[in-house]
């Protein structure tokens, strides 16, 4: 028989993001909040840190990331999420590792999101070769990726 908290925090999730999609980013928190005291998962966990970026808490959203992270170590995208925050705090020595991390989680279904953030950790250290293969990489896995491509672009422009 399932788990009635399993799909309870199912559906609060669900409904957390459909509001956090609509930008009612506090209906959102209340509701991942309420659907991670249901039954805590790293999913959760990660969108509500992805909430709280959205709202400016960054240190806030790394936190809840971490959290993700004890619930399911094999989950890449808090590491990637984490990565990217500590980009946008010019924290890039910090950055990689996270995102080295999210590079070799066995459950992510988007390796070229770390690969594209990578090469932008790299790219803001000026480790241009470094930051062209990781733009390359992420093209690899996904092509149509526009800001791998257009980042990749503009490293051209800049080594020429």
């Amino acid at each position: 028989m399932p788990d009635p908290r399993i799909e309870l925090a199912r559906e609060l999730f669900q409904n957390a993001y459909r509001w956090q999609m609509q930008g009612d980013f506090d209906l959102a928190v209340q509701l991942y909040k309420r659907s991670i005291e249901v039954y805590p998962t790293a999913e959760a966990h990660t969108f509500l840190g992805w909430t709280y970026h959205f709202q400016g808490k960054i240190e806030a959203a790394i936190e809840e990331c971490k959290r993700a992270i004890a619930v399911d170590p094999g989950f890449g995208n808090p590491y990637n999420d984490i990565g990217a925050y500590l980009i946008e705090l010019e924290r890039y020595d910090e950055a990689i590792p996270w995102l080295e991390k999210a590079l070799a989680a066995p459950r992510y279904e988007s390796y070229h999101y770390p690969w594209y953030n990578l090469g932008r950790a790299y790219l803001a250290k000026d480790f241009y070769k470094e930051a062209r293969r990781c733009f390359e990489r992420s093209l690899e896995i996904e092509p149509a990726y526009k800001l791998a491509c257009d980042a990749l672009e503009r490293l051209r422009i800049l080594v020429q």
